[in-house]
């Protein structure tokens, strides 16, 4: 069985889509609904680029400043431009970029731009086990 070396190889391919005029309540209940900590946010009229919209931006743009998210729209709080990912780069640099950025979910793009799927740090559990795994198996033989 080959090692998995590259981003396509553990990224979700489900990416859940809000509009940017959403309420951020309606936004967190898609997120709530869904069991997901972030949700990408889709270009339109009044949004030229992809944006995302996480757990920590709800916390720091809402909770923290005691704003109704009834009352906000999602592209006054979202990330964006976003920082995203190509489908065939190393795990280990996507970890590097996270780790240099300080965010834990991760856009992946195809060659044209386009989301094709997301990758977060709760992901990296599995590849730190799978790791693992395979350094165990590697010292046996």
């Amino acid at each position: 069985m080959r090692e998995k070396h590259t981003v396509r190889d553990w990224m979700k391919d489900l990416v859940v889509f809000v509009d940017p005029d959403q309420t951020v309540f309606e936004a967190l209940s898609t997120m709530r609904r869904r069991y997901i900590n972030s949700v990408m946010v889709s270009k339109s009229e009044s949004n030229d680029h992809y944006g995302i919209l996480t757990t920590r931006d709800v916390c720091d743009k809402i909770v923290a400043v005691n704003v109704n998210p009834k009352e906000m729209k999602v592209k006054d709080i979202m990330s964006s431009p976003i920082i995203s990912v190509q489908q065939t780069t190393a795990i280990k640099d996507c970890a590097v970029l996270m780790k240099e950025n300080r965010i834990h979910h991760l856009p992946v793009v195809n060659d044209t731009g386009d989301v094709v799927g997301m990758i977060s740090a709760s992901d990296f559990l599995l590849i730190a086990e799978a790791m693992g795994n395979n350094f165990k198996e590697r010292s046996l033989s």
